[in-house]
């Protein structure tokens, strides 16, 4: 090997070794809302096993069991390098402080008003949790030139669409509930920041996640409380809907390797036939699903397979604000992310159920 060839081997080390000393420095502090959640607390607690310092932020509201949130912020407890505020997300004051003292270099902003059906109900705390919230998120990431804010939208926001599976170059502009409409917000609010403060934001469309610790008003969670207990279980659209389910550690997975894809202005991307999912701004909108729409009722039977009790069924007409099928295209996130979610319906709701006994004590 010639001296030339011997001075590149080494410089191209050089540069390897740097990168990597550079991305484990900006991954160091990881601002996570939500983070007594669900799908915040299995992301925290994967982070802080992986020697990350983890800042959770959560209001701790009554949505659901508070119990189950403080369970699982009890568990993030025992790290170290864990850090938790309890404050008001809808509270800029809060926030900004929150930022300024902890100066994080990513922020996975999960917190949310949850639920398709509440938002039909009480639709002032979608405003104030969803939008006026993310606002303060945005400003904050802004004023403190986030590497890259990660943000939690939905598969709610594909509304009427009948096209399947929902891909995120369509077009999503008929949402049919306010929470839908809210996490539609979402991404165009953070479409703004990434044209005018470089912002660089990559939203992630969750498809009706599972698995333990999940929210007690989920389906599979309302149907194993219920036939444990012998209560009939209410089954909308007469059973006739499909489900793209999608388990938590793929969540969880697709999350992490996300928050390295930190994105980049779409060369390709053309203003006359606008691609939604990405733009000439560092922006970027992904699907996370499992690819693998689930028949309702097969759900049903994995959960009494699994409990080993057959289901008392009640069957209802579809509720407002319901689809009766969600399915996702996510291509562009297995070529951009290089991961699928894969876990099996079968193997995913044995866990949760397995998880729910202990901790019920059942």
């Amino acid at each position: 090997m010639s001296s030339f060839e011997n001075f590149k081997t080494s410089l191209w080390s050089k540069v390897k070794f740097f990168n990597t000393i550079h991305n484990n420095k900006i991954l160091e502090k990881i601002l996570i809302t939500g983070s007594a959640g669900f799908i915040g607390f299995h992301l925290s607690r994967r982070l802080l096993s992986e020697g990350f310092e983890v800042v959770g932020l959560d209001n701790l509201n009554d949505y659901y069991d508070v119990n189950l949130k403080n369970a699982r912020n009890g568990i993030l407890h025992e790290y170290d390098k864990y850090r938790f505020y309890h404050i008001e997300l809808a509270n800029k004051n809060e926030v900004v402080e929150v930022f300024d003292k902890e100066c994080p270099s990513h922020v996975v902003h999960l917190a949310a008003q949850a639920g398709v059906r509440y938002s039909l109900i009480n639709p002032n705390a979608y405003i104030s949790a969803n939008i006026v919230a993310f606002t303060n998120i945005l400003e904050s990431s802004r004023a403190q030139q986030i590497e890259h804010l990660v943000y939690a939208s939905s598969s709610s926001v594909y509304g009427a669409n009948t096209k399947v599976p929902f891909s995120t170059s369509d077009n999503v502009d008929h949402p049919i509930s306010l929470y839908a409409t809210s996490k539609k917000a979402n991404e165009l609010m953070a479409h703004t920041y990434s044209v005018n403060f470089k912002l660089p934001t990559t939203g992630l469309r969750f498809f009706t996640v599972y698995g333990p610790y999940g929210r007690p008003d989920m389906a599979l969670f309302l149907f194993t409380k219920a036939i444990i207990e012998g209560k009939p279980i209410d089954v909308f659209n007469n059973g006739d809907m499909k489900r793209d389910f999608t388990y938590i550690d793929d969540i969880v997975e697709g999350v992490v390797r996300t928050m390295k894809k930190i994105p980049k202005p779409d060369n390709n991307w053309n203003a006359r036939d606008p691609n939604p999912a990405s733009s000439f701004a560092p922006y970027k909108i992904y699907n996370i699903g499992n690819n693998a729409p689930v028949e309702l009722m097969d759900f049903i039977e994995a959960i009494e397979s699994e409990i080993g009790k057959k289901a008392q069924i009640n069957y209802m007409p579809i509720q407002k604000g319901d689809v009766p099928i969600t399915f996702a295209d996510v291509e562009d996130f297995y070529n951009d992310i290089d991961f699928k979610p894969s876990t099996n319906i079968k193997d995913g709701v044995k866990s949760f159920i397995s998880w729910y006994r202990k901790f019920y004590k059942d």
